[in-house]
């Protein structure tokens, strides 16, 4: 009876929560129609018509005004207006210019492959109005590769049985072509799993119903599983409009498999082919996640696969449309809600817990994924310091009073100091526990300042559990920098972990380093001297992401991976140190992650000069030749998060010319 009681009582507790909720809900409703009645007075007022022109004239003003905000400065506008030059050029090139001849068509249809891997491509029919059907289906069947099937699962409703009459025309012509009419409508998973039913082939593709392939793309595909035993695979991808895919509206060049990259974005979208074995025991989509069931199974499969390849060539064209993913958010506003769900059941299955998923200012599907600190761990700051007693103040100060973080020392490593000032300030940091100078000596034999050797004696005398690494010539400016570090640094997969950087005007220093980017040929950093307010290519500024290297002007590592890999190889003195050390994590099977949501000042140089002229300039040419043979064949594959369709030369993510 107790329990029964017990029962009734929270039943009736829920009911008045209930009750309160659908009060509420009709409060809102009825405010809402309220508005829309105004709102609808307002529009239909003769002066709110007249004033449209004038209203379209200050909304373009405010555009423009945006725009130049984000490119920082009237150079930043001259070399976007260049960028966009550039990408214009380039679309010509990307569009139905880069099909294969028929010389070259007949070379690629001609080909034998010690594999030669059936493809089921898997269309899924609703409603398809006829020129994206025909155009659709007329992209497979011009095809190089000939060994493909196309399998169509149509739910479309009875007013639409022109879409079944143009199937059936295509497959009486084409064996490789099915078709099957379903019975009721399932959705987007529902129809793309019917098809699936319909599949032969050793390897699965999916398409949209109203997009189009480039005649070469299953010929790369299978070339890449021949020569790479690829088990999962994409390219890189456009979208376009008023159904001419030479009327390109944005290309996106994608990095190779970064999975840092894919939790906070669905960056593989188009065109997902993976092996049908990655499906044992798997659903395809799932319909939990309508709107993102895409982001879903590439999590699921890239997960699965072993050897994944992405082919960097621009091999499939997105149709954008009225009503389609491609036009914008809007047109189906339930993809945010699946595409949180997809990334946070993948995070659970990767042993993640009490994360949080939240929308970023570049985009409702963009994330920002916070991890959950474990433990409290100490973290050892590593500040290398000669004289310059007012930065390192500064640098100090934005420390101890901005940091959320509290288990953290400070270590200052003095190599060379002449000036009474920085003594005296030394002497006046004795009053806090955490923080402690340490004097390099420098050993006979060596010539000039030796950044490496300098920080690698600064980190023996740590105590903590993993070492920041932090020029003096920084200040901070997000208050929770550090545990947005160790967010990523704790993980066991994760080698070093950067922050974004800003130079005193607010444009970009440092969002990530590229290989081979730059003069020398060895280094770079991307997005540089861009506006804060940018949003990067594709929105990557506004994400954390897998990179080849992170600044050592702010990088944080475990204490125990750092020793492990020798810490910063002294034969790079001054520069391309933190680069070499972020390879030699790389090279451990370890990521590099560059999150943005940790922002400090760069006051770069301010300490030490630049290395533009003179005896430095020789001493970084030296260094440089020096990086560019250790690493030669990392450099000649390229950098894997770097599109090599992009130029070296810039670091805006232009395209070559």
């Amino acid at each position: 009876m107790a329990e029964e009681k017990n029962y009734q009582e929270a039943y009736e507790k829920e009911h008045i929560k209930t009750a309160d909720l659908a009060e509420r809900v009709a409060v809102l409703e009825a405010k809402n129609e309220e508005l829309n009645f105004k709102l609808s007075r307002i529009k239909n007022n003769p002066l709110w018509k007249a004033s449209a022109p004038l209203r379209r004239g200050m909304h373009f003003v405010i555009r423009q005004r945006d725009r130049l905000k984000n490119c920082g400065s009237i150079r930043g506008v001259l070399a976007k207006l260049d960028y966009k030059k550039i990408e214009r050029k380039a679309m010509a090139r990307y569009g139905t210019e880069s099909f294969p001849d028929e010389a070259r068509a007949k070379e690629e249809r001609e080909t034998v492959f010690d594999r030669m891997i059936k493809i089921s491509i898997l269309v899924p029919l609703y409603n398809t109005p006829e020129p994206f059907l025909r155009d659709m289906i007329t992209s497979v069947l011009n095809q190089t590769y000939q060994n493909w099937e196309l399998c169509l699962a149509d739910g479309s409703d009875a007013e639409h049985g022109e879409v079944g009459r143009i199937c059936r025309e295509y497959l009486e012509k084409d064996s490789r072509i099915v078709y099957q009419k379903l019975l009721k409508n399932e959705g987007i998973s529902g129809n793309t799993n019917e098809c699936l039913k319909l599949a032969t082939g050793e390897y699965i593709g999916l398409f949209d119903h109203d997009d189009i392939l480039h005649p070469s793309t299953l010929y790369e595909y299978v070339k890449a599983v021949n020569e790479q035993d690829a088990d999962y695979i994409y390219c890189d991808e456009t979208t376009f409009k008023n159904g001419d895919i030479n009327k390109m509206l944005t290309m996106h060049f994608k990095p190779d498999y970064a999975v840092d990259n894919l939790r906070a974005n669905n960056y593989i979208c188009h065109f997902s082919v993976f092996a049908k074995r990655l499906l044992e025991g798997e659903e395809l989509f799932r319909s939990r996640f309508d709107g993102s069931q895409d982001h879903d199974m590439i999590l699921r499969m890239t997960d699965r696969a072993k050897h994944i390849v992405h082919i960097p060539k621009l091999l499939y064209y997105w149709r954008c449309h009225e009503g389609s993913v491609a036009s914008g958010i809007d047109a189906k506003p339930y993809v945010v809600a699946a595409a949180k769900g997809a990334v946070a059941d993948h995070l659970r299955r990767h042993g993640f817990t009490h994360f949080q998923i939240t929308s970023t200012r570049a985009f409702e599907t963009i994330f920002k994924i916070r991890y959950e600190i474990i433990g409290d761990p100490m973290i050892s700051i590593v500040i290398p310091n000669k004289d310059h007693a007012a930065d390192l103040k500064r640098c100090i100060t934005s420390i101890l009073e901005k940091s959320t973080y509290e288990n953290y020392e400070i270590v200052i490593v003095e190599n060379g100091s002449e000036t009474k000032e920085i003594f005296e300030y030394y002497t006046s940091l004795k009053e806090y526990d955490n923080i402690r100078v340490v004097t390099y000596e420098k050993p006979e034999g060596q010539n000039g300042f030796n950044y490496s050797a300098v920080n690698n004696f600064g980190v023996k005398q740590t105590k903590g559990d993993y070492i920041l690494l932090l020029n003096n010539d920084t200040e901070v400016i997000t208050v929770n920098w550090m545990e947005e570090l160790l967010m990523y640094a704790q993980r066991e997969d994760v080698g070093a972990a950067g922050a974004k950087l800003y130079y005193g005007n607010k444009t970009i220093q440092h969002a990530g380093v590229v290989l081979q980017l730059g003069a020398h040929r060895t280094a770079g950093h991307s997005h540089y001297g861009q506006s804060r307010e940018n949003l990067g290519y594709m929105g990557r500024l506004c994400y954390a992401q897998n990179v080849s290297a992170v600044t050592g002007a702010c990088l944080l590592v475990k204490k125990s991976l750092f020793e492990e890999v020798g810490g910063l190889d002294e034969s790079f003195a001054i520069s391309l140190n933190d680069v070499d050390f972020c390879l030699k994590l790389r090279e451990k099977g370890l990521l590099n992650v560059f999150t943005p949501f940790a922002e400090l000042y760069h006051y770069e140089s301010v300490s030490r000069g630049l290395d533009d002229s003179g005896e430095k300039a020789e001493r970084y040419n030296r260094e440089s030749a020096h990086f560019r043979e250790k690493w030669k064949t990392v450099l000649e594959k390229g950098d894997p998060y770097y599109n090599p369709n992009f130029s070296l030369d810039r670091s805006d993510f232009a395209l070559k010319t």
